[in-house]
């Protein structure tokens, strides 16, 4: 036992990144690509999933994940009201993700029962261009 004082060094929390991981998608057939991806592909990816999942629909998915799209199909919008409101809902389903920023240079067609979205994504990852 000594007559000087010990003091424990509390240990510092250490700030990590959470680098985000995700199975790969072909985006064109939407199958899986059998590769797993991390960073801002694994990103695309979440975005992809998060914007073709409907909100509230699946029970596999919580209540804050997925997009309340399907509203502007087959209704009678004009559309320069969904070029308006599109960009908010799209924002809205995104921010979920702790990465994600926000959207800019947003652009919305609908071709007959689609919507048509492109836009790019701005996170602490670095930027994305989304064709949906």
């Amino acid at each position: 036992m000594s007559i000087f004082p010990t003091f424990a060094e509390k240990e510092k929390p250490v700030k990590t990144i959470d680098i985000p991981r995700e199975y790969g998608i072909d985006f064109e057939t939407g199958e899986l690509t059998g590769e797993i991806v991390e960073g801002l592909e694994a990103l695309k990816v979440w975005i992809w999933i998060c914007l073709k999942v409907e909100r509230f629909r699946y029970p596999a998915y919580s209540w804050v994940y997925g997009s309340e799209l399907e509203q502007y199909i087959g209704k009678a919008y004009s559309d320069e009201f969904i070029q308006f409101d599109a960009p908010r809902a799209v924002e809205e389903a995104l921010k979920v993700n702790p990465h994600i920023q926000g959207i800019k240079d947003f652009e919305s067609i609908i071709d007959g029962e689609k919507l048509r979205m492109s836009f790019t994504v701005i996170s602490d990852i670095g930027e994305a261009s989304i064709k949906v």
